[in-house]
């Protein structure tokens, strides 16, 4: 799969807040699909046999009664400039998916014409609500690439270094396995699957010199507008230095150390993510005014950097955003870290 995770201009289709027009696609759009599957994601692009024999399976199957489902993006001249298609299916249901419904992000692709505007992000953002909000999917599965890897890393996607990819083709039955004498071994790979699964996030709080809460708005989270600096933890990555990185790539800020932990947050399954997350909020100090100035955003992530005293960030913010916000505070004033089962909840 690729990805645009960088938009540099503005292009048009947009909506009237400036995002990207997103549609549902139709049978009728079974052979574009194909086409950017074939030209924009395998290595070796279909021959036309193949496009319309995929075509023909494809079509019937983003019908209503059917189990595909995709978003795309309308280019000005007619064509298709990015989609996102998923299958849905039927697993057994598990405390983490509850509802046994499961979907494969099959395929996201972006024309090379329409790359780094924002297109793969919103497609694979209305696919993934749709899929939440409509379809009543609780299991979300895909396979990327490295280079796409951090556009999933923000929908909440991870990844494990003990499971590996498997495919088989045959049809002939595998080979049989022993059991063994009663041993409770069992191989690494198969207890890493047995346990909870959680995702890591860190974030920095910042102030002022007045110890007014320094926070960032987003441009793709209208629930949660403003939050503080931060991000997923990459795999291998230690939680203080995608602290560094992530102010660095959000303001292009430098912080140093020593690291200094104000709260951990452990946040239980939810349906639309059906894994634990724990987050590692830091302190990242005083910001002095001229500091504050030389702030530069990230313009796929956010449009604007505000200080406030604490008391008027409660009426930009959802309750349960605040009170976090409130209790790190607290917690860096006590200067005694804090530890969260939810937001906002000791």
């Amino acid at each position: 799969m690729n990805a645009d995770p960088a938009p540099t201009t503005a292009a048009e289709p947009r909506d009237a807040a400036g995002r990207p027009r997103v549609r549902a696609a139709a049978p009728a759009d079974a052979e574009a699909i194909t086409r950017m599957r074939s030209e924009h994601v395998l290595s070796a692009p279909f021959t036309e046999d193949w496009v319309r024999q995929c075509t023909d399976e494809l079509a019937p199957r983003l019908t209503p009664e059917g189990d595909a489902r995709a978003f795309v993006v309308d280019a000005p001249d007619g064509t298709m400039a990015a989609c996102a298609l998923s299958l849905i299916h039927p697993v057994l249901p598990a405390p983490a998916y509850p509802r046994g419904r499961a979907a494969r992000v099959q395929l996201v692709a972006t024309h090379p014409d329409h790359r780094r505007r924002g297109y793969a992000r919103a497609v694979v953002s209305t696919l993934l609500d749709h899929l939440a909000d409509v379809e009543d999917v609780t299991l979300f599965e895909l396979h990327t690439s490295p280079q796409a890897a951090p556009l999933y890393r923000d929908f909440g996607f991870s990844g494990s270094p003990a499971l590996m990819r498997m495919t088989r083709r045959s049809t002939s039955a595998p080979a049989s396995a022993g059991t063994g004498g009663g041993s409770s071994w069992v191989p690494p790979e198969q207890y890493a699957q047995s346990l909870p699964k959680a995702v890591a996030f860190v974030c920095l709080y910042i102030t002022d010199e007045d110890d007014h809460p320094l926070q960032l708005h987003s441009v793709y989270s209208p629930s949660h507008p403003w939050h503080m600096i931060g991000g997923a933890l990459d795999l291998g990555g230690t939680p203080w230095d995608a602290a560094v990185r992530e102010c660095r790539e959000e303001t292009g800020l430098d912080i140093v150390g020593p690291p200094r932990l104000l709260a951990t947050v452990y946040g239980p399954p939810r349906p639309r993510r059906p894994y634990s997350t724990v987050q590692f909020v830091f302190d990242g100090g005083r910001l002095s005014t001229e500091q504050i100035h030389r702030i530069v955003l990230a313009p796929r992530e956010h449009d604007e950097a505000r200080v406030l005293p604490l008391d008027q960030w409660q009426d930009l913010m959802p309750e349960s955003d605040f009170a976090r916000l409130r209790a790190v505070e607290e917690a860096r004033r006590a200067g005694a870290a804090g530890y969260f089962d939810t937001w906002g909840n000791t």
